[in-house]
């Protein structure tokens, strides 16, 4: 009889706390299944817009090109640039001369010139700032009518390294250099104890993980140019920028923190990056926002410090430390009570 009462007890509870799916509880809802079903599709949308817009709509916009010519003859292959790529595609920038438009390039204010002159023209460009735009340029200078120079010799100034000639190297990292910040985030917030020791192991699995993959897409791959040290230590900031939000949203909102990371720098982040092309190449106002997040501003920070001696690094490597800040102040918010978050 006791047994009886105790059962008859247990299963009005489960009735009245909802019951466990497939137990002889309470049948699920309809309304859950429905809001369930709505939030997993629009999480798909989300999701197939992020990957699938950006790369079906490249194409560029106001890409920063330097042009050496009369102003009558500029305007004429604004003219041509318009009709032929779309208005709005090129920021035509007249500069002095051939030298002028060198340094342009190399300070990375352009990412190539148009060089006209009696003699005939030439095309600069630069690979290594973007192998897509210097593609799209050298269309545009087998395109240039006869009537302004055309059609004009193509150099690049800047080229990639021979062992990696479409820039693979560099965009292959980015996807694991997100997840090396995930990864380090989350093991300093749940597996180590107290701010000071998880600002330290996030420091020292940041910089590991840094010389890990600048070693590999460096001296292994030869992917990278310039300094394996300079390299390195930019990538290991890309990686504390991303391990820095981590650390601090699992201290706040403890385990969602490493998902609300995830989507927001595999989603965004890495789609919208910028590093396969140029930030110039997405479509309007995406780039931006890339350069905005961890790893389009890695991506940024790392050609100008392999190949461009550092010019036009400011920006990115301020965004990372903005980040870098983001997650500290979140982990001196009071967070949950409880585990390695202490």
């Amino acid at each position: 009889m006791t047994v009886q009462l105790q059962e008859q007890d247990l299963g009005d509870g489960a009735a009245q706390t909802g019951g466990t799916p497939g137990r002889g509880g309470a049948p699920t809802p309809w309304s859950r299944i429905a809001a369930l079903a709505l939030g997993v599709v629009s999480l798909l949308f989300v999701i197939a817009t992020a990957f699938a817009w950006p790369a079906t709509n490249a194409g560029p916009r106001d890409v920063p090109v330097a042009v050496v010519a009369p102003p009558a003859v500029t305007e004429q292959i604004g003219a041509a640039l318009a009709e032929g790529a779309g208005e709005g595609a090129f920021d035509l920038r007249p500069v002095a001369d051939r030298a002028a438009a060198e340094q342009a390039i190399a300070g990375r204010e352009v990412y190539g010139a148009l060089v006209l002159g009696p003699g005939g023209g030439e095309m600069l460009t630069a690979s290594a700032a973007s192998p897509a735009v210097a593609q799209v340029l050298g269309q545009l200078a087998a395109n240039v009518p006869p009537q302004v120079g055309g059609p004009l010799a193509v150099t690049d100034t800047v080229p990639l390294p021979e062992d990696d000639p479409r820039g693979a190297g560099l965009a292959s990292a980015v996807l694991p250099l997100v997840i090396a910040g995930i990864l380090s985030g989350a093991a300093s917030g749940l597996a180590v104890s107290g701010r000071g020791r998880q600002l330290s192991a996030l420091a020292l699995l940041s910089g590991a993980a840094g010389l890990v993959l600048g070693a590999v897409s460096q001296l292994w791959l030869g992917g990278l140019a310039g300094s394996y040290w300079a390299n390195s230590g930019v990538l290991a900031l890309g990686v504390a920028a991303v391990g820095a939000l981590a650390l601090g949203l699992v201290r706040l909102i403890g385990y969602a923190g490493v998902g609300v990371t995830a989507v927001l720098m595999v989603l965004l982040g890495s789609t919208l990056s910028g590093v396969q092309s140029a930030p110039e190449m997405l479509p309007s106002g995406w780039g931006t926002l890339g350069q905005l997040l961890p790893p389009g501003a890695t991506g940024t920070a790392l050609r100008s410090v392999a190949w461009f001696d550092g010019a036009g690094s400011g920006p990115a490597l301020l965004v990372l430390g903005s980040w870098v800040v983001l997650g500290l102040l979140l982990l001196l918010v009071p967070g949950r009570s409880g585990g390695n978050r202490g």
